[in-house]
């Protein structure tokens, strides 16, 4: 550091640039330095050492183990480590216990009994029976069921109200049987025409009965969540129709495989 000149004029030699600024603008920074105003860093808190507590398991025996002492030859002394009973080893050694007793209480074991019904259903009698299942978490089996959807619309071509299934005017389906399939009536035009099945082409509408084995119906049509499903019965003939209950001549022919 040295003085360039005296006076208002003064100028100083930064100690971080090197640099020549006006005296008057110089500061002494934390660690003694003199800088320029423009140069000045504030003390890290980093550097300020963190205030020391006392540490209540640091502290000479303010949490004593005691151990098994054992004098040992030549005046050695061996110290008992072993660990306490619902942590240490069953066999002698660092030998872990056999590995189906550990994977044993991995299991899920239920035990069921056997159910008797007789008569008609208000007379149930359970009789116990030492029947043991084991359900293993390591394997889960579930079991779902496709249902194959398709959407009903209800338009006139020209010649009266016919339905539309996935947008083909009265297209004829084939559904296999133990399938699942949901015809879909949550289009608004579908309303006052409810969907239904039959053996005979036209339904009730051409001398017919309605065919419900499997069928089930849910919501109203034109309305959200509004459907008809079938589950093809072993027992259906080889082939349906899909009719409306309201209006004849809407519906299409199904075929059975």
């Amino acid at each position: 550091m040295s003085n360039l000149s005296r006076g208002k004029y003064a100028q100083f030699i930064s100690d971080r640039s090197g640099q020549a600024f006006p005296y008057s603008e110089m500061v002494i920074e934390w660690n003694g330095a003199r800088v320029h105003t423009s140069e000045f860093e504030a003390k890290h808190p980093q550097l300020d050492p963190k205030p020391t507590t006392a540490d209540g398991q640091g502290l000479r025996n303010a949490r004593p183990q005691i151990f098994t002492l054992a004098s040992g030859g030549g005046g050695g002394i061996a110290v008992d480590l072993s660990l306490p009973a619902p942590f240490s080893f069953s066999s002698q050694g660092m030998v872990p216990d056999d590995g189906s007793i550990i994977n044993s209480k991995r299991e899920s074991r239920i035990s069921l009994g056997t159910v008797e019904i007789t008569g008609v259903v208000d007379s149930v009698s359970v009789t116990p029976t030492p029947v043991t299942s084991s359900l293993s978490l390591n394997s889960v089996t579930t079991t779902t069921t496709a249902v194959t959807v398709y959407a009903v619309t209800v338009a006139n071509p020209g010649s009266g109200n016919k339905y539309y299934i996935d947008g083909v005017q009265q297209d004829t389906l084939s559904l296999t049987i133990g399938s699942t399939y949901r015809f879909d009536q949550s289009n608004a035009s579908n309303d006052n025409h409810p969907l239904r099945f039959s053996t005979t082409s036209g339904g009730t509408h051409s001398g017919g009965t309605e065919y419900t084995t499997g069928v089930t119906t849910s919501g109203i049509p034109g309305q959200a969540g509004a459907y008809t499903q079938i589950t093809v019965d072993a027992s259906a003939p080889s082939t349906l129709y899909y009719y409306c209950t309201n209006h004849s001549g809407m519906g299409g022919q199904i075929n059975i495989t």
